[in-house]
């Protein structure tokens, strides 16, 4: 049985207060503090499309988010001691016209803090860098800053991410922003979890909000097993200043040979 202990209510005060944010990226997921152990490889395959939205675009020559595929392979390896190296290879997008495009790559750094496996407090962080086409992004070097922090207790998890998204690189003027993203999953049975997941942008870091007129979105989500394979299923709305009005999502756990 959950006890609603202070940590704990001011972790779900916090999630349940978060709306959402970004309009369909190339990973909508929330970290956790699951890593690869050492040596360990590991292939995540994210897919999202966007089903109803604007059709428009946020700048010339910019690639339309309504009807689009987006597909990311993550491909990630433990490096021991809570660490874990990853890479998105390729920023995989078939627009509406159709056409499948590789559009970029991002690589990553993910630490998190020894503690107890599935059981108590968790926290950590993630850095990445990653560069994306002109149909993607104006500016095609930017990184983000991700901190990690969350709950197990019993069937129940509880997340919370920080991100701090910034360019790197590029002719257009494109202020920091932060972003807090939030999960709440519980687990049916060894097999089966539900859960919602909030991603909310409170804008730029130097001038936050105002919030109604940031992205947000908000799934619904399944979690399964098939085999040695893992899915995660979404169904998620955007408000706000989102133009994706209903997205879908898909990740594929994909068993792979170790060494």
């Amino acid at each position: 049985m959950l006890r609603l202990t202070p940590h704990l209510i001011a972790l779900l005060m916090v999630t349940l207060a978060t709306g959402a944010a970004h309009a369909a990226d190339e990973e909508i997921e929330i970290y956790t503090d699951s890593v690869n152990a050492k040596h360990e490889f590991g292939l995540d395959v994210h897919m999202n499309y966007v089903a109803r939205g604007d059709a428009g675009t946020d700048y010339a020559g910019g690639e339309p988010s309504l009807h689009r595929i987006r597909i990311t392979p993550e491909f990630t390896f433990g490096l021991g001691n809570g660490l874990e190296v990853g890479a998105y290879l390729p920023l995989a997008t078939i627009a509406n016209d159709g056409v499948l495009r590789a559009q970029g790559e991002i690589v990553r750094l993910k630490w998190i803090a020894p503690h107890r496996d599935g059981e108590g407090f968790f926290w950590g962080g993630n850095f990445e860098i990653g560069r994306a086409s002109a149909r993607l992004d104006q500016n095609p070097w930017n990184a983000e800053i991700k901190g990690i922090a969350g709950l197990h207790k019993g069937p129940w998890i509880v997340a919370l991410n920080a991100n701090f998204n910034f360019k790197v690189d590029g002719p257009e003027p494109a202020p920091a922003t932060i972003t807090i993203l939030s999960k709440v999953q519980y687990r049916l049975s060894p097999k089966w979890a539900v859960g919602i997941e909030n991603y909310n942008g409170l804008g730029e870091v130097k001038a936050l909000g105002p919030l109604r007129d940031q992205d947000h979105a908000s799934y619904v989500t399944v979690d399964t097993k098939v085999a040695k394979w893992h899915l995660h299923t979404g169904i998620g709305v955007g408000y706000g200043g989102n133009k994706d009005a209903l997205i879908f999502k898909l990740g594929i756990g994909v068993p792979l040979p170790q060494l």
